[in-house]
């Protein structure tokens, strides 16, 4: 069984795999761990390589358009700004990767009109496409199951764009503006969905966090109301284009409570599955025989702060609670910081290639 027939067959539980399919999500290391990385293995490869991950990412091509953001701002933002080329604002934080995210070009927007005469980007141009069939296939060739980034889905987006309190206050006093916000995001990520669909990823990875760790960043009124049926959307035309398609959404959190509005609207893989706030067994028991689990390793608790050994107690547990009917493929639930020592990189990855 090669990589993707490993992923495939537990995602879509219809079968049982050789093995748990695993990765270390979202590039695996921060930038203080890769410098560990290198070092210990002496290796250039990407670490997707070097530990060969059941799976492999594609994104969009960068954009060739050169854009003046500043004209969107009464004030304008200081010159070491790091534009998104969504036009929003960041600065770097105080460690590793972090940023900050201070500068939001609908902030100033007062009607539904101002959201539409913004200049929103090209990400689903298709020359931001060119060459990503191609890699897809020489992956397939390989033998890897194939993702398609689309994460900051539609609410994440939003909220940068316009500003989290501002956004917040529009769902309760401005709703003209958070549908115009929110229509005009989804209509895009349906043309960019379609195009991955098309040319052929096997996993659609959309993405918006809707919970704090504590529960829910909103209530289900209001998810219902602006983010529901908008992801619903996204999901059918790009299921329509190819109806094997999986897709899977991310949700760091508590996510519990939106388990089943993610069952009703089509998705098919859950991450990450957050075991530092959420009960792993009670979701297995309860959502299991629906949607499959793409995640599970605490990377607050287990992976930074576990000995080794736990770490592979840890493996098998969250294979019974959240792969008893093979929907699992197992990651820590984030990148993983500095903090964690490398000898439990490795346990884990150990680990996972041995469990049946």
């Amino acid at each position: 069984m090669n990589a993707r027939e490993r992923v495939l067959t537990a995602m879509r539980r219809t079968g049982k795999p050789d093995r748990m399919p695993f990765e270390i999500s979202w590039g695996a290391f921060t930038p203080g761990l890769m410098e560990v990385y290198r070092s210990r293995t002496g290796s250039t490869l990407d670490p997707a390589e070097y530990f060969d991950f059941d799976t492999r990412s594609v994104t969009i091509n960068p954009t060739k358009r050169n854009r003046d953001f500043s004209k969107w701002f009464s004030v304008p933002p200081p010159p070491d700004v790091i534009w998104d080329e969504w036009g929003y604002g960041m600065v770097h934080g105080s460690m590793e990767h972090f940023v900050e995210y201070r500068y939001h070009p609908l902030a100033e927007c007062e009607t539904a009109d101002d959201v539409m005469a913004f200049d929103w980007p090209d990400v689903d141009a298709d020359e931001r496409f060119d060459g990503v069939a191609e890699e897809i296939r020489r992956l397939h060739e390989r033998g890897y199951a194939v993702t398609g980034e689309l994460y900051l889905t539609i609410f994440e987006t939003a909220w940068l764009l316009r500003g989290m309190q501002d956004l917040v206050m529009d769902f309760y006093g401005n709703e003209d503006i958070a549908h115009a916000i929110c229509e005009t995001l989804a209509e895009i990520r349906i043309r960019q969905a379609v195009k991955y669909a098309e040319i052929g990823v096997d996993v659609l990875r959309l993405g918006d966090d809707v919970a704090t760790q504590h529960g829910p960043m909103m209530g289900l009124d209001l998810y219902r109301k602006f983010l529901k049926d908008r992801t619903r959307r996204i999901i059918s035309a790009a299921k329509k284009v190819n109806p094997d398609l999986l897709v899977f959404m991310h949700c760091d959190g508590a996510v519990a409570e939106f388990i089943p509005e993610y069952i009703d609207i089509g998705v098919d893989i859950l991450n990450p599955v957050q075991p530092e706030c959420n009960d792993l067994t009670e979701i297995g028991r309860r959502y299991g025989d629906r949607i499959s689990f793409w995640g599970g390793i605490g990377t607050q608790t287990t992976m930074p702060y576990g000995r080794p050994e736990e770490v592979r107690e840890k493996v098998q547990e969250v294979q019974v609670q959240l792969g008893k009917r093979g929907g699992l493929l197992i990651a820590p639930s984030h990148i993983l910081e500095p903090e964690v020592p490398w000898e439990n990189v490795l346990a884990f990855v150990e680990a996972v290639r041995v469990t049946r």
